[in-house]
C-alpha cells in the first residue's frame, strides 16, 4: 500500500506540474482570452508600486531559493530522512508547482510599457519565438529523460521494487551545442515578447538571475558525480550561448540519454 500511495503521489505531482507549466505559458504570454486563464502577468488593476514590487519579488525569491536549495545533495540527504527517497523528486516538483500557483494568484500587475511592438507581423514573430522557448524546454526534458526529471521514473521503480534510475554522461542533440538548453529555453520564454511591461521585466530579471546563480552549483554537483568526462564537456561546450567558443578540451560524450546525473 505504501508503494502504491507513493506512486499515486508522484502521478498527482506530475499532473499538477504539467497543468502549471501550461498555465505559465498563458500567464507570461498574456494569453488572457484562453479558457480557464483567469489572470496573466499584466492583467488586473495596478496597485501601489512599492507593494507590487515587494510582493512580486518575495514570491519570485521564494521560488528561486526553494528551487535551488532543494536540488542540492546536502538538502536531499536531510530531506529524505523525512520523505521517502522515491518521493523526493516528486516533492521537489510539487513544491515548485505550488509556488508558481501562488505566484499566479498573488502577482501584482505592473503594466507600464518598457517596449511594445506595434507591427502585427513582428508581434506574431516574437510570439512564435516565445512559444518556441517553451518548446526547447520541453524537448530538452525528453532528451535527458522527461519522466525521470519529474519524478515518475523514481516512483514507478519503487512500485515495481526496482532500483532507482542510474545516471551516465551523454550529450544528445541540443546538449552538443550548449550545456544548458533547458535554461536557454526558459530565457527565451522570459525575454522574447512583443510587449514588455515593468512587471514582466521584473519577472524576467529575477528569474534570469536565479538561473545564473543556480548553474555553478548545479555544475559543481554534476562534476562531483561524473568527474573528468563532465569537466571535459564543460571545456568543450559553451554554457548558454550557442556557438560561443568554450575554453580548451575536446572529449567525446557517451551515446544515449541525457548528460546530467540528476537534472535540477
Amino acid at each position: 500500500m505504501g508503494r502504491i500511495l507513493i506512486f499515486l503521489y508522484g502521478v498527482v505531482s506530475y499532473v499538477i506540474f504539467f497543468l502549471t507549466f501550461l498555465y505559465l505559458i498563458a500567464f507570461v504570454g498574456n494569453f488572457g482570452g484562453l479558457p480557464f486563464v483567469t489572470k496573466t502577468i499584466d492583467s488586473g488593476v495596478p496597485g501601489p508600486v512599492g507593494e507590487a514590487v515587494l510582493i512580486n519579488v518575495a514570491i519570485l525569491a521564494l521560488f528561486g531559493v526553494t528551487h535551488t536549495v532543494m536540488a542540492r545533495p546536502w538538502f536531499k540527504e536531510k530531506w529524505t530522512r523525512i520523505v521517502p527517497k522515491a518521493a523526493e523528486r516528486s516533492t521537489y516538483v510539487l513544491v515548485a508547482s505550488l509556488i508558481l500557483i501562488l505566484l499566479f494568484r498573488e502577482w501584482r500587475p505592473m503594466p507600464d510599457a518598457v517596449w511594445s511592438v506595434a507591427d502585427p507581423t513582428w508581434a506574431m514573430v516574437l510570439t512564435g519565438i516565445y512559444l518556441a522557448g517553451y518548446g526547447i524546454v520541453l524537448i530538452s526534458t525528453f532528451l535527458i529523460n522527461h519522466f525521470e526529471l519529474f519524478g515518475l521514473s523514481h516512483v514507478l521503480a519503487n512500485l515495481q521494487k526496482k532500483p532507482p534510475p542510474r545516471y551516465r554522461f551523454v550529450s544528445p542533440l541540443f546538449y552538443k551545442v550548449i550545456r544548458h538548453p533547458l535554461y536557454f529555453g526558459w530565457l527565451v520564454a522570459f525575454w522574447v515578447t512583443p510587449e514588455m511591461s515593468v512587471g514582466h521585466l521584473l519577472f524576467a530579471l529575477i528569474l534570469t538571475a536565479q538561473i545564473l546563480i543556480s548553474i555553478p552549483y548545479e555544475e559543481a554537483d554534476i562534476e562531483g558525480y561524473l568527474g573528468e568526462p563532465y569537466r571535459q564537456y564543460k571545456n568543450r561546450v559553451p554554457m548558454l550561448i550557442p556557438f560561443l567558443k568554450s575554453k580548451g578540451g575536446d572529449a567525446a560524450a557517451e551515446p544515449g540519454g541525457g548528460h546530467r546525473p540528476e537534472p535540477v
